[in-house]
């Protein structure tokens, strides 16, 4: 298959590019940057020239592939709510390429979007309230146009060599505060899947055939304690490990601190079944301790 994939030289990105080459397929990668256009064709893909804010280099990119995988999302936390709308207008664009067959979609998004009280499933539809839900909607939109749109929803730590989210941000705070915390007793759960699992899993999506209105769970943990994760992460710096109480949490963690108290204990059963997909990379505690992946290195 010619799949095009946005965010192709990203974290997740280019693992899913790593992916679908080993498996056999044709990759075409977005580019914004020369340095970007080279990282792809040393891997071995193709190269589109574009960016997400250049829609018709969006809808180019669909239009001459057998599927897509939109992994790109711009990360611009001070303006995270336009960026939401940024990327509901990149998933159109995606869907005006591929509209009129059944050449599939597949939509990144998250697990968190799920209304906390009930463990995630792949069933429940996310909370109208958060602006990520636009991807989300958008895809909702996509199908009912027609499309063969699907949603991935990742946790909130995919995470390997080379990860730049949330983990990499609660090492630098620690290190920076001279603490590990965690909010309240830090019985809060994070689902997590190692990068190269989560690569794996949007192959075998993408491969699955008609997934039309389907959401995916990408986590290989259904939910690891904040407080474990903190105490992996006091030990790797040596620095102790220490409660917030939560009305002292935005002062300690700022604008991080809804994600650190977070508790997101999801299910990927469905999805599992459905592809036949079983994680067997490194856990996050794990890999958090283990000195390959790089996370304490300075």
């Amino acid at each position: 298959m010619r799949i095009f994939v946005t965010g192709a030289t990203g974290f997740v990105g280019s693992a899913v590019v790593g992916e679908l080459l080993q498996a056999g397929h044709h990759v075409t990668g977005l580019a914004r940057s020369d340095a970007g256009a080279a990282q792809l064709a040393a891997a071995g893909a193709q190269v589109l020239r574009g960016a997400l804010e250049d829609l018709d280099s969006l809808r180019r990119g669909a239009a001459q592939a057998d599927g897509v995988i939109h992994t790109a999302f711009i990360h611009d936390f001070s303006k995270f709510k336009e960026n939401c709308e940024t990327d509901r207008g990149v998933v159109a664009a995606l869907a005006d390429g591929l509209a009129g067959s059944a050449r599939p979609l597949i939509v990144t998004s998250g697990t968190a979007l799920v209304p906390p009280g009930a463990v995630a499933t792949e069933a429940l539809r996310a909370g109208a309230a958060h602006p990520r839900v636009a991807s989300e909607e958008a895809a909702d939109a996509a199908h009912a146009r027609g499309v063969n749109a699907s949603v991935m929803r990742l946790p909130p730590s995919v995470h390997g060599a080379g990860d730049h989210g949330f983990v990499p941000m609660l090492i630098k705070l620690a290190r920076d505060k001279r603490v590990s915390a965690y909010v309240g007793t830090g019985e809060n759960r994070w689902p997590a899947v190692h990068r190269l699992d989560v690569a794996r899993l949007y192959r075998l999506a993408l491969e699955h055939g008609n997934n039309a209105h389907r959401r995916w769970h990408a986590n290989a943990e259904d939910g690891v304690p904040f407080r474990a994760i903190a105490e992996a992460i006091g030990r790797g710096l040596k620095l102790p490990v220490v409660s917030v109480a939560p009305g002292e949490a935005a002062t300690h963690f700022d604008w991080f601190a809804h994600f650190v108290a977070l508790d997101n204990h999801a299910s990927s059963a469905y999805t599992r079944a459905l592809v036949g997909w079983e994680p067997q990379q490194a856990g996050l505690l794990a890999d958090i301790e283990d000195a390959a992946s790089g996370y304490f290195a300075e």
